[in-house]
């Protein structure tokens, strides 16, 4: 794994062992940043459930102006740090080291533009997570959240959350659903 491009480009990641995380593969990182382009130059991007840290190295690296990883797993955590030290990129970079709903209620304080949540499949948090960024008014008016979820993943019942989709890319075993804030 890399970064794909920006000031850090073609530095290689590394990443946790074993399967605890599911790092983004390079082919949908670049699809999702592809989608992300226009909002992405000196945005606050909040990289959920980081992992290894790519999604955020990467938008740091594309011009984000600051970016917070929220990490809980002490392997990844240093990972995280070890890939931002590489990439030169620590000094615009927030590590968050515990759960995702205490950062959210507690730790982050700024609105973010950009929002990437990529939970274990198997705890669907997605619901609690999408209620309490809407509750702590988290995400800037115009911005973007990010789910990387499972293929068959409901979104059914997003607008109980204040959120709406605006675009979905397909891949084989998962997907990227962007969210906006509900229009009233």
């Amino acid at each position: 794994m890399r970064v794909i491009a920006g000031s850090a480009r073609s530095i290689p990641l590394i990443t946790p062992k074993g399967d605890k995380t599911r790092p983004t593969i390079d082919k949908h990182k670049e699809t999702l940043f592809n989608c992300l382009t226009n909002s992405l130059y000196d945005a606050v991007f909040v990289d959920l459930y980081s992992g290894s840290g790519a999604i955020g190295i990467e938008a740091l690296s594309r011009g984000a102006k600051r970016a917070y990883f929220v990490e809980n797993d002490k392997e990844a955590l240093g990972c995280i740090r070890k890939n931002l030290e590489k990439t030169r990129l620590s000094d615009k970079a927030t590590v968050l080291a515990c759960d995702v709903r205490r950062a959210l209620s507690f730790d982050i304080k700024e609105k973010a533009d950009i929002i990437f949540m990529d939970p274990p499949f198997a705890l669907h948090a997605k619901d609690e997570i999408l209620k309490l960024i809407r509750e702590r008014d988290l995400l800037a008016e115009d911005g973007i959240v990010v789910v990387e979820c499972e293929s068959a993943e409901d979104f059914s019942r997003i607008s109980e959350n204040g959120f709406e989709i605006f675009k979905e890319k397909d891949y084989k075993s998962c997907r990227h659903v962007f969210l906006r804030r509900e229009e009233a």
